[in-house]
């Protein structure tokens, strides 16, 4: 009887998830763009953290900046809003992120920082609450933007998106097998748990002059 009880909450589960990922593939229809060129016209393109290793973006996350500068080269947005995680001192995606974008051409002018952006919901929420977008381009890998449409739609942003894809991954299955459970967890955060991101002074990005008016987080680095 357990094992059954077991058995049938686990489809229950699987089928949740398994629908709650239709439901923002879904959603995202129409709002996916396939070049920089096709992509209407923002203020700000955030940019999702990814993996760093040894001071070095992972493809994942190097192919992400790649993606939204070709979007700024392009005339398609003025601003990257890089959003990454730096909760240890020896770990900084944002500043990775920023380097690369250096790298790519993008003026330092042009180059905004959220520090703390350690989830998907994090970096929606604090888009709209610390940074004070209302729209947005969202660049980041096809297999994770559906999720990333849906978090920001429902945390109150009007957002496009632009696919980051520019090689094959090596993870790339784990990657899908693990955004199942990730959409799931999305529903949870911004229906029921609602949790509150890490505190930081407001910094509307129409006032932002460089680079040294990041993200201020309240409980300092």
């Amino acid at each position: 009887m357990i094992k059954q009880i077991i058995l049938w909450l686990a489809i229950l589960l699987l089928g949740t998830s398994l629908l709650g990922r239709g439901v923002t593939m879904a959603l995202a229809q129409g709002r996916i763009y396939g070049t920089p060129e096709a992509v209407p016209r923002h203020r700000v393109a955030i940019v999702f953290g990814a993996g760093v290793r040894n001071g070095r973006p992972s493809a994942v996350l190097y192919d992400r900046v790649a993606s939204a500068v070709a979007l700024y080269k392009a005339g398609a947005v003025d601003k990257l809003l890089m959003s990454g995680d730096n909760r240890f001192a020896h770990y900084n995606e944002p500043g990775v992120m920023r380097q690369t974008a250096l790298q790519l051409g993008v003026p330092d002018a042009d180059i905004l920082l959220d520090y703390a952006g350690r989830s998907t919901y994090e970096t929606c929420y604090r888009a709209r609450a610390v940074f004070g977008l209302r729209d947005a381009v969202l660049v980041t890998q096809a297999y994770h933007l559906d999720r990333a449409i849906f978090t920001c739609s429902a945390l109150g942003l009007s957002v496009v998106g632009y696919p980051a894809d520019q090689r094959p991954y090596a993870r790339m299955f784990w990657f899908q097998i693990r955004e199942v459970g990730a959409t799931l967890k999305a529903f949870w955060d911004v229906f029921i748990a609602r949790p509150q991101p890490t505190p930081s002074e407001p910094l509307p990005i129409a006032r932002s002059r460089n680079h040294s008016e990041s993200a201020r987080l309240l409980d300092s680095r």
